[in-house]
């Protein structure tokens, strides 16, 4: 974090970054480093004449902080107290009261798909992500409930309608964000698509969207995509590294012929994450391809290590 921190272009107040710059360094979007200034008073950077943020090296690192806390299950509500104390959490106390958080999260929007109510649905998930990153309310609250839908579809009248209720709304909600934050950010452009024969879309997007947010633009070619054909697409829109996600079976002959030969004709690093990769890791590797884990933090970070190398 440090080496990213002093190869970022600083304003003309020496040592001083705009919320930008800060948001794609952190992975921390600018509306929830508003909230946590507003409503928690965590941060406090300073203002130009005209009003707009300006945060010290010492400001990344305390944002930086408060990330590794709420990863390791602290709420919000609680990190500042903490960080008065200098106390580190007691583990057992910082697991429940994630549990909490998140299970009322959870609950509310159950609740809300139980009725078909996408204001209300809407209004949940901006809540959630308006206080904590994208990756951390990714992880602690949409994978476990598309579990949850997923695997209780059968015992709840309308619960497959339910489970298309939430998958089509989600997959809306991400691509506009997506959208949205592709035409702000001038970061390092990577290729995102499902590994063919894989269908399952949430996950790519949830990581698409995570990746917009720590600064990168993403092309995303979406679900069973033919690996032969990316290098045509990279001739017309080169970028920087391909990421590949599946979840499912890979389809025949993927690690043995697909995979390598698409290595074989790129020039940029190819990552592939997802239940898959973690089941057939050592694969993924023999071929030299990179592997990006299940984590979206984490495989953020083996992309950025890897591009900054």
């Amino acid at each position: 974090m440090p080496e990213q921190i002093d190869k970022l272009p600083q304003t003309e107040d020496n040592g001083l970054f705009p919320i930008r710059t800060v948001a794609a360094v952190t992975g921390v979007n600018p509306i929830t480093l508003r909230a946590w200034e507003r409503r928690y008073k965590l941060i406090t950077p300073k203002r130009t004449p005209k009003g707009h943020r300006l945060y010290t090296k010492d400001d990344i690192e305390l944002i930086e902080r408060v990330t590794t806390l709420l990863n390791q299950g602290m709420a919000i509500s609680q990190v500042k107290p903490l960080l008065q104390k200098e106390q580190t959490p007691h583990a057992s106390t910082a697991n429940k009261d994630s549990q909490d958080i998140w299970q009322k999260y959870q609950d509310m929007m159950l609740e809300a798909i139980s009725v078909f109510d996408e204001n209300r649905l809407d209004s949940i998930y901006n809540d959630a992500l308006s206080l904590y990153p994208v990756d951390i309310v990714s992880s602690r609250l949409i994978t476990p409930l598309l579990k949850v839908l997923g695997t209780s579809w059968k015992q709840h009248e309308a619960g497959i309608a339910k489970e298309h209720f939430f998958t089509v709304y989600l997959r809306n909600k991400l691509g506009a964000r997506i959208q949205h934050m592709n035409l702000r950010t001038t970061g390092p452009l990577l290729l995102i698509a499902c590994l063919p024969g894989e269908q399952h879309e949430i996950g790519m997007l949830l990581f698409s969207l995570a990746a917009t947010n720590y600064g990168y633009r993403t092309l995303i070619l979406g679900a069973n995509l033919p690996l032969e054909q990316i290098p045509a697409v990279l001739e017309k829109r080169p970028c920087e590294a391909i990421v590949l996600s599946g979840f499912s079976k890979p389809s025949k002959d993927l690690f043995s012929k697909h995979l390598p030969k698409l290595i074989s004709e790129v020039t940029v690093p190819v990552f592939t994450g997802g239940a898959l990769a973690e089941r057939h890791k050592n694969e993924i590797e023999s071929v030299n391809a990179i592997y990006a884990g299940t984590d979206i933090h984490t495989g953020l970070e083996t992309i950025t290590n890897t591009l900054n190398t």
